[in-house]
């Protein structure tokens, strides 16, 4: 069966008006089986038409703060940097994807910008927002291959099927989460402190999301492989009626 191609939302750089992207994102779906693409940043609703069509699966990716106003609020000085091309973009290929029932998974701001587009609300600063913030450390200092807090898992969900634990370490490097979900995403792990640390799409095939950073602990834990290894499976039996088994063997 050959490679699915996966596309890789992209970073973008303000200061230089470049598109950039940390290669740990590329090396840990391509380690898992996959050809990482990374897309062009584009508003234009044809072209992001075609890449929900063409490419097997979408991984979004983290970066910037999403805007309050796309959840009903006004940016608080804690806020942090915004940009409105990576919104959009994302939010009607996003909305493309789930059309198609093609593979999504987000990492930190994809998690955020998941529960967004479908009604939820984001903490725009959790050590300023949330009481008892300060007992979880969401926000490390580097070398980010080290896991620095607990999450646990619910059990009989698809993130438990493929980890196959209650409890894990994670690293951490965010100061937005969700505030409140989104009636269409199932949380299926929290930490500590009670922020939701992944979600999942029931109803879809592969529509997962998780607020740490596998891709740069992949090199170094087994449960960061499983990660990729099931999104990657999962975008290798696009268009076919796969279950479970499939994804997480």
């Amino acid at each position: 069966m050959k490679k699915p191609m996966i596309g890789v939302l992209p970073l973008y750089d303000s200061s230089k008006k470049s598109y950039w992207m940390l290669p740990d994102y590329m090396n840990a779906i391509e380690s898992a089986g996959g050809i990482p693409v990374m897309l062009p940043l584009t508003t234009n609703l044809e072209i992001i038409a075609t890449l929900a069509n063409e490419f097997d699966g979408f991984l979004f990716t983290g970066g910037h703060d999403i805007n309050p106003e796309l959840y009903h609020e006004k940016a608080e000085d804690t806020c942090g940097e915004l940009c409105m091309e990576r919104d959009m973009m994302e939010s009607l290929l996003f909305q493309k994807v789930i059309e198609l029932v093609k593979p999504a998974f987000g990492i930190c701001r994809g998690l955020q910008l998941f529960n967004v587009i479908l009604g939820g609300s984001l903490y725009q600063d959790i050590p300023t927002q949330l009481q008892g913030s300060n007992t979880v450390n969401h926000k490390q200092n580097p070398p980010y291959t080290n896991l620095v807090h607990d999450v646990h898992i619910e059990k009989g969900s698809l993130l438990h099927d493929i980890i196959q634990a209650d409890t894990i370490k994670v690293n951490s490097y965010h100061h937005q989460g969700i505030k409140t979900l989104s009636d269409k995403l199932q949380a299926v792990a929290v930490a500590e402190d009670g922020i939701v640390e992944s979600v999942v799409m029931p109803n879809q095939k592969f529509v997962l999301a998780v607020q740490w950073h596998p891709e740069y602990s992949y090199t170094v834990d087994s449960f960061s492989q499983k990660l990729f290894s099931a999104f990657v499976r999962s975008c290798t039996f696009v268009g076919y009626d796969i279950n479970i088994d499939e994804i997480t063997a």
